[in-house]
């Protein structure tokens, strides 16, 4: 009897029985594809504290000109918690004019929403009024179903990271938390992500790639704010140096 190769499909329960050459021939397409996506670049395109204003006014320069095939987006963070707040209204209009013009330039997007933070450093630096009368919690419900219905109307992808971080993420004191804080960074920031919140980062929109067979655009532009840059520096802790690896 001709010794056959078993291959376990895992769909539906199905298993498919093939040869040995057939097996290599596919073994050696899927090493072509492998090699095909090693070739991506992935541009951090964050800049500390802009809000949509200040993304608007640079989209052209910093993510349009690159002319990639696929735009990461993540924003808002600054309207809501800082003294460049944009109310909820001005927000969605600079976030709906941005993804038109991506659209524009025919390149596929992906939306990420907003993370949660740890809120008794926040109020260190903010007065609670300033987030009266929904709260902090509340605004931020608010923010992220706005990018959940940007992302519906404009059929594109949506990585919920306030989801994973909130399950996850262990927000609070402790150093195995995923925003910094006292205990793992010597800082009570409370905002952003530590070097591995970056990570968790990286593979979830790494996930939402494969998902959406989005995994093998050429050039890939990561546009936001702070929570995008991360340090600033390639192959360094933040979430597109990460994704450039998982590439």
């Amino acid at each position: 009897m001709k010794r056959r190769t078993f291959i376990q499909a895992g769909i539906a329960g199905t298993a498919l029985y093939a040869s040995p050459a057939l097996f290599a021939n596919r073994q050696e397409k899927y090493t072509q594809v492998l090699s095909s996506a090693s070739n991506t670049i992935v541009i951090n395109a964050g800049v500390g504290g802009n809000n949509t204003i200040d993304l608007l006014e640079r989209v052209e320069k910093d993510c349009l000109q690159h002319q990639p095939d696929l735009v990461i987006f993540m924003a808002g963070t600054n309207d809501m918690n800082s003294k460049k707040f944009i109310a909820l209204p001005a927000f969605e209009k600079n976030m709906q004019q941005m993804i038109g013009r991506m659209k524009k330039i025919k390149s596929s997007i992906v939306l990420i929403n907003l993370l949660p933070v740890y809120e008794p450093y926040l109020f260190t630096r903010h007065d609670r009024s300033f987030y009266e009368p929904e709260g902090h919690h509340g605004r931020l419900l608010q923010m992220n179903e706005s990018i959940r219905k940007l992302a519906k109307m404009n059929k594109t992808a949506l990585v919920d990271l306030c989801r994973v971080f909130s399950r996850v993420g262990n927000i609070g004191t402790a150093a195995s938390s995923l925003i910094k804080n006292e205990a793992n960074s010597q800082t009570t920031d409370g905002l952003h992500p530590t070097a591995d919140g970056y990570r968790v980062m990286a593979v979830a929109v790494h996930a939402q790639l494969v998902c959406g067979q989005l995994e093998n655009k050429k050039k890939i532009v990561c546009f936001g704010d702070s929570i995008t840059k991360g340090d600033g520096i390639d192959g360094g802790e933040n979430y597109p140096s990460y994704l450039q690896k998982l590439l």
